[in-house]
């Protein structure tokens, strides 16, 4: 269940990072990069999570 949890939060730390990177302000965009990547390694953690059968 884990698994379903980190890709969950992953996918949504993955849109609100690429609605960021949408805006006129630099600093905004350099949160939504940041924010972006932050969910890319949540995606990844719960990948793991179900290759080893939720044991990490």
């Amino acid at each position: 269940m884990g698994e379903l949890k980190d890709k969950a939060k992953g996918i949504g730390n993955e849109i609100a990072g690429n609605a960021k990177q949408m805006s006129d302000d630099p600093d905004t965009r350099a949160e939504g990069a940041a924010q972006e990547t932050k969910g890319e390694a949540q995606n990844l953690k719960g990948e793991v999570k179900g290759a080893f059968g939720n044991k990490i």
